[in-house]
C-alpha cells in the first residue's frame, strides 16, 4: 500500500479493477467416479522448443540433453453447478463483496470492473439466472500435491457460504477445501501512459508489467515481464528499446493495444485481436523470433544451434519439394490412383502437391519410394504442410505487412498536433492524450482516421524540407 500511495501521487491516471479465484479442494476428497473426464491432448505436445532437435538428424547430443523429461499427464474432469448450489449462493449474495454486497468487516465493497471472461459465480448465478448449470473444469494444481483448482467457481463468499454450495456440486460431496477462494480489487494505471518498452512516459527508468497495466492473467503478466525486463536492462546498458512489432509477436498485439487504447476492463490477449494471425503461428514461433533474441543478447548457443538445425532443415525440403517433378506421361498411375485418387492430369511438382489439403508430407513419401534419405521429423513436416496449404493467404498478409511497415518506424516525436493542418479537434485531442511515437501507432487509435494519417505524413514531410 506504501508504494501505492507514492504511485498515486505521481501524474499517472489510476483507476481500480478486481479479480477473483476459486476455492482450491483436497483432491483426495473428491469423488471422481462422477466426474467425467478430460485427458490432455495426444501426441503429448512440449512447450520447448529445443525438442526440435529430437526430430532431426544432425549431430545435436548437447541439446537434445537438455530437453527436460516428460512428466506422465494427469486428467483433468468436468464437473457442473446445479440448481441448489445456485439456491445457496443466490441467499448469501449480500455477504459477497465481489458481487456488491457488504464484507462484514466493515471494509468497504469491491466496485472495480472484473474480467469480462472469468466472471464470479456470483455474477454467473445473476447474470445467467435462465442457467440451470454452469461448467467447472478440476484441474490438478501439480505432480506433488494434492489440491486442485475447480475453475469456474471463484467467489468472495464467506468461508462456510463456500464449503456449503460446493458440497452440493456432484463429485463434491465430501470436499474438503484446502483454502478459501477470495477477491481482491487494485490498482492499474492507465497503459496509454507507457511507451512500447513499457518504460512510463511521466517518470524516466520505471517499467510497469503485469496487472498494473491493466491486464489480467498470468501469461499476460509475462509476457510484459519479458519486455520490461529486456528493456530495463537495455537501458541501463545505454541501448535503444525494443518491442515486437504486430506482425511479430502475439506480445507486440497486446502491448500495441495497451499503449495505443488502454483498457477500461482486465485485458486479455485472444488471437482474434491480431489482424496477421495467419503469421503468428505456433509453428514458426522460433523463425519469427529467435534470430531477434540472439541480437538482443537473449538466447544462448545451444538454442541458437538447435533453431539453426531447423531452419536449415526446412529451407532444404522446400527447395528439394519444389524442385522434384512429378511427369504425368512417365508417372506410376497405379501409384498416383493410390496416393493421390487419380492419374496426374499434368506435370507437377511435390510442393505443389503438398498444397492440397488431402495430402500431407508422408504422401509425398509415397509417391518418391526411392528417395527416402530426405524425410524431416515431424515438427518441420507439419510446418511445410501449413506453408502450402496458407502459402496464398500468408503471402497476402506479407504483402500488406510490408506496406504498412513504411510507417512502422516512421517518427512522431514531440509533435504540436495543434500545429498539424486539417485534423480535427476530436483527433488533435486523441493525439495529444495518447501521444503516440509512430505514424503507425497512431493510425490505430479510435477515431484517428486514414485522413487524419495522411495529413500526419504531410506535417512531417514540410518539417523535413523545412
Amino acid at each position: 500500500t506504501a508504494l501505492a500511495r507514492r504511485l498515486r501521487e505521481l501524474p499517472f491516471a489510476v483507476g481500480r479493477l478486481k479479480t477473483g479465484t476459486p476455492p482450491r479442494i483436497d483432491g483426495k476428497s473428491i469423488d471422481y467416479s462422477r466426474l467425467e473426464a478430460q485427458p490432455g491432448e495426444m501426441p503429448v505436445p512440449r512447450f520447448s522448443l529445443l525438442d526440435i532437435v529430437t526430430d532431426m538428424a544432425a549431430d545435436m547430443s548437447d541439446a537434445a540433453g537438455m530437453s527436460a523429461a516428460r512428466p506422465p499427464q494427469v486428467d483433468c474432469h468436468i464437473t457442473a453447478t446445479n440448481a441448489k448450489t445456485h439456491a445457496i449462493i443466490a441467499e448469501a449474495l449480500d455477504q459477497s463483496p465481489m458481487y456488491g454486497g457488504g464484507d462484514g468487516d466493515g471494509g468497504g465493497n469491491i466496485e472495480g470492473v472484473g474480467p469480462r471472461y472469468c466472471p464470479s459465480i456470483e455474477d454467473k448465478v445473476v447474470r445467467f439466472a435462465e442457467r440451470s448449470s454452469h461448467q467447472i473444469f478440476i484441474e490438478p494444481e501439480g505432480h506433488n500435491t494434492r489440491e486442485v483448482y475447480p475453475n469456474g467457481i471463484s467467489t468472495s463468499l464467506p468461508f462456510a457460504v463456500q464449503l456449503r454450495f460446493v458440497r452440493t456440486i456432484a463429485g463434491m460431496e465430501n470436499a474438503r477445501l484446502t483454502r478459501a477462494g477470495y477477491a481482491i480489487e487494485y490498482d492499474f494505471f492507465d497503459p496509454r501512459g507507457l511507451k512500447s518498452s513499457l518504460e512510463t512516459k511521466c517518470v524516466g527508468g520505471l517499467f510497469f508489467a503485469g496487472q498494473i497495466n491493466g491486464t489480467t492473467g498470468y501469461e499476460e503478466a509475462a509476457g510484459q515481464g519479458l519486455i520490461a525486463g529486456l528493456n530495463a536492462a537495455r537501458l541501463a546498458a545505454n541501448e535503444t528499446a525494443w518491442c515486437p512489432a504486430r506482425f511479430e509477436a502475439y506480445i507486440g498485439v497486446m502491448i500495441d493495444d495497451l499503449v495505443t487504447r488502454g483498457t477500461a476492463e482486465p485485458y486479455r490477449m485472444f488471437t482474434s485481436r491480431a489482424e496477421y494471425r495467419l503469421q503468428l503461428r505456433e509453428d514458426n514461433a522460433d523463425l519469427r523470433l529467435t534470430e531477434i533474441g540472439r541480437r538482443l543478447g537473449l538466447v544462448d548457443d545451444v538454442r541458437m544451434r538447435a533453431f539453426e538445425a531447423k531452419r536449415d532443415a526446412l529451407q532444404t525440403e522446400r527447395k528439394r519439394l519444389s524442385e522434384t517433378w512429378l511427369r504425368a506421361e512417365s508417372f506410376d498411375r497405379d501409384l498416383a490412383r493410390q496416393v493421390l485418387g487419380k492419374p496426374l492430369a499434368r506435370d507437377v511438382n511435390l510442393f505443389e502437391l503438398l498444397r492440397r489439403p488431402e495430402i500431407g508430407y508422408d504422401d509425398l513419401l509415397k509417391l518418391t519410394p526411392h528417395d527416402t534419405d530426405h524425410k524431416v521429423g515431424d515438427k518441420v513436416a507439419r510446418q511445410l504442410e501449413i506453408e502450402a496449404v496458407y502459402g496464398g493467404y500468408i503471402e497476402r498478409q506479407a504483402a500488406e505487412i510490408a506496406r504498412r511497415e513504411k510507417y512502422r518506424d516512421l517518427a512522431l516525436g514531440e509533435t504540436d498536433y495543434a500545429s498539424v493542418r486539417g485534423l480535427s479537434n476530436e483527433v488533435r485531442q486523441k493525439l495529444s492524450e495518447v501521444k503516440p511515437q509512430t505514424i503507425d501507432q497512431a493510425s490505430r487509435i479510435p477515431g484517428v482516421t486514414p485522413a487524419a494519417v495522411s495529413l500526419l505524413l504531410v506535417h512531417l514531410k514540410r518539417k523535413r524540407a523545412a
